[in-house]
């Protein structure tokens, strides 16, 4: 027998053997939830965007058969932050995990979606990168309310597809061949990833779950294998983009769009195909704002221009790692056959907060009062709700360096310690441009005010065993 096949096989059994050991009731009226999470996918990022480049077909047919949302902002503006913002439905005053910190996660008496939605009889999985603390943590999934986690555990182990190991339940799972280079190795490790994904789906079909797809792609250093088709459909594209980790990074990232696009394709299949896709509300969406890599002269805004409207010529202001509206906006869809009305388009203000009482929602039962979050369903089900969609009175963010405050169509944003705050109408100018806090003093003190409401000094979670964490990407 193939020594790699033989290898898929066990990892396979170690962790249907594992996700199979929780007994939950069996309440198959309950709606199941599919989250997908792209690493750094951009607003525009889509053919159904308009990008002149990237193919997506799989998304676009989610959006014209489902909820396309306008502004329904990140949590944060890196990964971990934004991550513990839709994990917890804190805001970044609140939640625990407020930067890219590293190993270090949720604590202990955190309430997470996952641990709701376990409460309601859900089964829990996670596959993909969880950033939210490392083994040997306080934060790790398994005791965050998740049956089952597949895939990485510390923030910085997750930039590489060829890891040595990847991590299930705190457990490591060695990759046979792969030696810790970044770019090269024998097992890819999203392969696993979404394999597992699929495998939850498939052993969890008969009750109610909740599969959180935090996939890494299209961040981190582009590498995946030869006879992958969207590489093959890129590789010889003689693009003039500056290259930045490896030599084809930008027909890389490419490849690596429309690879997920496929796989979320899969999904969708796999739904239908055990005949509960009516009974499953599919949400895909970024992490944070997109990163506009693989600048030069010809593309002030990045090769593949992740915040620039193809139609208008407009952009939002910076990216990945600042609160200006790039860090922020986010490609955000939800599907849900028979409940979701096809096509429509809503312009409904929010994020990642609004997922723990939104989920809540969906699985009959009650969000935890430290939520900052407001359910959308209203929104998602129209008319058919019959309840009004309650609205935000700000948003709110925050990280070591620099605060943002969003009030209706009004944006506070103090970008760094040393600056003031700047005030833009965004109903009039989305690329932030024209700071208009000296014209209207009085705007911009009602949004402090919400500012100083908003933070309250940081927890952090605990480091239980510093021996078992990550090391290194060549180390074991």
């Amino acid at each position: 027998m193939n020594k790699k096949y033989m290898f898929y096989s066990l990892v396979s059994l170690i962790v249907l053997t594992m996700t199979s050991c929780s007994s939950k009731p069996n309440k198959v009226d309950k709606p199941n939830i599919v989250y997908i999470m792209m690493d750094e996918w951009g607003y525009y990022e889509s053919s159904g965007m308009g990008h002149p480049i990237l193919d997506t077909p799989n998304i676009d047919k989610l959006a014209s058969d489902g909820m396309r949302f306008t502004q329904f902002l990140a949590g944060g503006n890196v990964c971990a932050p934004t991550r513990s913002t839709i994990i917890t439905g804190q805001h970044t005053g609140h939640t625990t995990v407020r930067s890219n910190s590293g190993g270090i996660g949720l604590a202990a008496d955190d309430i997470t979606i996952a641990k709701v939605l376990s409460d309601a009889g859900y089964a829990t999985g996670g596959f993909g990168k969880w950033g939210l603390g490392d083994v040997g943590t306080t934060g790790v999934p398994e005791k965050q309310g998740f049956d089952t986690f597949f895939g990485y555990y510390h923030q910085v182990h997750a930039h590489t597809y060829y890891p040595k190991y990847l991590v299930h339940n705190s457990k490591k799972v060695p990759l046979e061949g792969n030696t810790g280079d970044y770019l090269s190795g024998e097992i890819f490790s999203h392969h696993l990833i979404h394999d597992k994904g699929l495998e939850f789906i498939r052993a969890k079909k008969d009750e109610p779950f909740f599969a959180y797809m935090a996939w890494t792609p299209p961040h981190g250093y582009w590498a995946m294998p030869e006879e992958e088709p969207e590489w093959q459909k890129y590789k010889d594209e003689p693009w003039d983009a500056t290259n930045q980790k490896g030599k084809y990074d930008a027909q890389m990232y490419a490849a690596m769009v429309e690879m997920v696009d496929r796989q979320i394709g899969e999904i969708v299949a796999l739904l239908e195909e055990l005949g509960i896709a009516d009974n499953t509300i599919v949400f895909v969406s970024g992490d944070n704002g997109g990163q506009p890599y693989f600048e030069n002269e010809k593309h002030p805004h990045g090769f593949f221009a992740p915040n620039l409207d193809p139609k208008t010529g407009k952009r939002f202001r910076g990216g990945k790692g600042n609160f200006y509206e790039g860090g922020l906006r986010i490609p955000f869809i939800a599907y849900w056959p028979g409940k979701i009305e096809a096509g429509s388009v809503s312009n409904y203000l929010g994020y990642f907060p609004d997922i723990m009482p939104t989920l809540a929602d969906i699985a009959g039962t009650v969000a935890p009062e430290s939520t900052d979050g407001i359910s959308i369903m209203p929104t998602l089900l129209g008319e058919k709700s019959n309840q009004h969609q309650k609205q935000h009175d700000y948003l709110y963010w925050e990280d070591p360096k620099s605060r943002a405050i969003r009030m209706g169509d009004w944006k506070a944003i103090k970008p760094n310690k040393q600056t003031d705050y700047e005030l833009y109408d965004l109903s009039a100018d989305i690329e932030e441009q024209h700071n208009l806090a000296d014209e209207h003093p009085e705007i911009l003190k009602k949004i402090l005010s919400y500012a100083k409401e908003a933070h309250r000094p940081p927890k952090s979670g605990k480091v239980l065993d510093s021996s078992v964490g990550f090391k290194g990407h060549k180390q074991d």
